[in-house]
């Protein structure tokens, strides 16, 4: 399984996972593929911390970063957290109380402090993110909400870095060509996280004649080998995975939830703005459904919806175990491969099933070119 992707990046396998997990991360790419770390949930000083372990832990092969560029927010240039707080309406503030109220999501125990709720969701934030991480070897940046500003594609660049950008339409991808990427993420509405409405099935083909001869890596819905073919198939260099990683040894998800998806089917996500103002897929539970209740007060913009969000996600995962209101409400980022997802397995056999499961699908379409080759003639 090799494409130009792999001599782009020197990697073995044209596989990217995307994972807020260092270990993952790591795995991924010592096991061929390149691992691709999102700074997006971490304070500079956190991210200088992760991204210094892979370093010592990823064997000198490639790996990259993920940072979040809003195209459209509600935070002004150089709003801080503090600034941002007094945008949130105190009926939304209420509405949130009330609900862990409801589901007896106990407190943070004293002295405990919610994870910083603003993060990577401004521009100021996520610049300061990508030039921390020009400070390590990092062979790609990927921005996951438009393309990086002209002046971080040009410092990557200069840094021996290439840029990716996610994209849900053409029209996107075409943007983020003119921005400089290098590749294009090319995002199915079946994918976790933030996505559009387009099909992977659907938008794949669309987004690789619209920019190329740029290359164009696959994501949505790709969760085995059959997947990886048919993604290449449709004209993709690379496949791009996230969801699949959830569920592994090295994953640091909790166990409330790793049980959570292990018993979800396909039919158990919902696109929702609950998690940061933006559309999102989501693993439906009861926080999930409350924003789309009819009390609801509406989800706000980015980045105030995931800063009003805070310390009840912070509550609800801290108590996720033992708590059986908190376990109800938890949710996480993860798209409509969840089905497939029934079983804990390492990241290293995560990475053999989908290049055996690719060479068992490519012979089998072999076989069937050859038959169909014996009929014509």
């Amino acid at each position: 399984m090799r494409t130009s992707v792999c001599e782009l990046f020197d990697i073995e396998h044209p596989i990217f996972a995307f994972s807020h997990s260092r270990d993952v991360v790591a795995a991924v790419s010592k096991a061929g593929g390149l691992g691709v770390f999102g700074a997006v949930a971490y304070s500079p000083e956190e991210l200088e911390e992760e991204l210094a372990w892979i370093d010592e832990h990823v064997d000198g092969r490639p790996y990259g970063v993920d940072v979040v560029v809003p195209m459209s927010s509600n935070a002004p240039l150089g709003a801080e957290a503090i600034d941002l707080q007094s945008m949130i309406p105190e009926e939304h503030r209420q509405w949130v109380n009330d609900l862990l109220k409801r589901y007896k999501v106990p407190p943070l125990p004293e002295g405990e402090q919610a994870h910083e709720g603003l993060l990577g969701w401004t521009l100021d934030r996520a610049t300061r993110q990508a030039e921390i991480a020009f400070a390590h070897p990092i062979k790609l940046l990927a921005s996951a909400l438009g393309p990086p500003p002209r002046a971080t594609v040009d410092e990557a660049h200069r840094r021996g870095a290439l840029v990716a950008a996610l994209a849900g339409t053409p029209e996107h991808a075409r943007r983020h060509v003119e921005a400089g990427c290098d590749m294009i993420v090319a995002v199915g509405t079946e994918a976790g996280g933030h996505t559009g409405s387009i099909s992977t099935m659907v938008l794949v083909p669309q987004i690789v004649d619209a920019v190329a001869p740029l290359p164009v890596a696959a994501a949505g819905g790709i969760g085995d080998g059959r997947q990886v073919a048919a993604a290449l198939a449709l004209g993709a260099q690379a496949v791009w995975t996230g969801s699949i990683w959830l569920t592994t040894e090295e994953s640091d998800s909790g166990p409330a939830v790793i049980e959570k998806l292990l018993q979800a089917g396909s039919g158990d996500t919902v696109r929702s703005r609950a998690m940061t103002g933006k559309t999102a897929r989501l693993l439906r539970t009861a926080w999930t459904d409350a924003w789309d209740a009819p009390d609801s007060p509406g989800a706000l913009p980015m980045p105030l919806q995931f800063l009003l969000n805070a310390n009840a996600t912070s509550r609800m995962h801290r108590y996720a175990d033992e708590s059986p209101g908190a376990r109800e409400l938890v949710t996480s980022p993860v798209g409509q491969i969840v089905g497939s997802m029934n079983r804990v397995r390492s990241v290293e056999d995560v990475m053999k099933a989908l290049v055996t499961g690719f060479g068992a699908a490519v012979q089998d379409l072999d076989r069937a070119a050859s038959a169909t080759e014996g009929v014509s003639e």
